[in-house]
This record gives C-alpha cells, structure tokens and sequence, in this order.
C-alpha cells in the first residue's frame, strides 16, 4: 500500500487568471472543468498523469499573508540562455522579482501574481529530465523526520538525505523531486500550497489514512465538511488531502 502524490494545490483569489499565469510559465495547458483550473501538460486532460505533476488552482476567499509560503515549486532550466529567457517571459506575463533572503545565488527568486514564491533554477543536470517542473520544496525543521514520514506515505523512493536536505522521486525515475530542506523559522500560517495524494485504484482510501496517521500524519479541519477527500497534516504540520480514488 502506498499513495502517488498527483498535483499540487495552489489557492488564489483569481483562480482562472493565476492558472493561465503558470499554464504559461510551464508551457502546459489550462483546463477549468469546474471551479479550479487544473494546469497540466499538453494534449489534453489527462489526470492522473503517469509523469507530470500537475497544478490545481483553488479559489479562495482571503489573499496569502506576507509570509512567505513553506512550500515552493522549483523550476528547471537547460542553459543559462534559457534560465534568461524564461525569467523574461515570466516577468511580462505578471511575475515579480521576490527577495526572501537567499542573497547572491545563482537562481532566480519570483513570486506569481498573487505573490507566491518559486525559484528559476540555473540549469543542473539533475534536472534535465524532470520536464518544466523541477521540485517541489518544502521548508522544514527536520529533513529526517520528513524523509522517513513521506518515505513511508508514497510510493516514491528516498534518494538522498542529510541533516539539512531530503530527497524523494518517483520509482520509475520520471517526473520532478520532492526535497525537504532545513529552513530558519517555523510554520505560521496555513499552507498555500500542498500536496494532493491518491491512492492507486484498488486500494482502501480509508486504509490508507489510517496508515499515515501510524506513520505521524495529524487529522485537520478547515472547514471541509462532508467531502470525499481527507485533510491531513505531517509530523511538521504541512497540509496535504488524501484523495478518493475514482
């Protein structure tokens, strides 16, 4: 038993517009099936996608606070060329330059319309295979703590882990990482942006829930009400939803 995570929330007060933003910025395509706007790759709605992670933008009613979100998207370059040219381009479809404190570093910091942070990387082999999206990153305390709960929750494999990094991705080496990385401060807002996890068809949604709190996931109410899916939270506090497969 393990889940597969199979898109990352992002909350927006303009779901549709900040949607067309990263379906630009990542080259994919916007689809608005019903009040999100799910962004993925080409060629039609495909969800679950075997590869690709894709983004759900949420409409929410509160904007993000100034605090800067514990959760990021990475984006991957192939050359230093190509890192120019798409921090131009994201500028003029409504990006900003974003300064959270990371000093002379060779990547680029933005924020999206509605301010959240992600980072253009310059280009690292790692990457070169990850398609558009190259991780998503998670602030944390404790990489360890999050390597082995998130080990244990997917079905994706621990490639590296340290005191200050953790590392995760797929078994069949496709799509992008998902890295913990040891970060000043603590959690003080909810999270604007989470993983959304899905459980392979067959498989006990409830079953695995129970799971997950075993392995330290907390149960969390935002209101939700009677919904097919479930809120969580990890040892660190990090939201994320188990789906209902279907």
């Amino acid at each position: 038993m393990a889940l597969r995570p199979v898109h990352v929330i992002m909350k927006a007060l303009d779901a549709p517009a900040v949607g067309r933003f990263w379906a630009e910025a990542l080259g994919w395509s916007a689809h608005s099936p019903g009040v999100t706007t799910y962004v993925g790759p080409p060629g039609g709605l495909v969800w679950p996608h075997p590869v690709a992670i894709g983004v759900d933008v949420v409409p929410v009613p509160d904007p993000k606070t100034p605090a800067k979100n514990r959760v990021h998207l990475d984006l991957a370059t192939t050359s230093a060329e190509h890192q120019a040219e798409l921090v131009a381009r994201l500028l003029a479809l409504g990006a900003t330059p974003a300064d959270v404190g990371q000093g002379e570093v060779p990547w680029t910091v933005l924020a999206d319309p509605e301010g959240n942070e992600f980072c253009v990387l310059e280009p690292r082999e790692i990457y070169l295979d990850t398609g558009p999206i190259a991780a998503l990153v998670v602030d944390c305390a404790e990489p360890r703590l999050m390597a082995r709960f998130w080990g244990g929750a997917l079905d994706w494999t621990v490639r590296e882990v340290s005191d200050d990094h953790a590392v995760l991705r797929s078994a069949q080496n496709v799509g992008p990482y998902l890295e913990f990385l040891r970060t000043p401060g603590v959690k003080t807002v909810p999270d604007r942006v989470h993983l959304d996890l899905l459980p392979y068809p067959g498989d006990d949604k409830a079953a695995e829930v129970e799971r997950l709190r075993a392995l330290g996931a907390a149960d969390l109410d935002v209101g939700q009400g009677d919904v097919p899916w479930t809120c969580l939270t990890d040892p660190e506090g990090h939201e994320f939803c188990v789906l209902a497969p279907s």
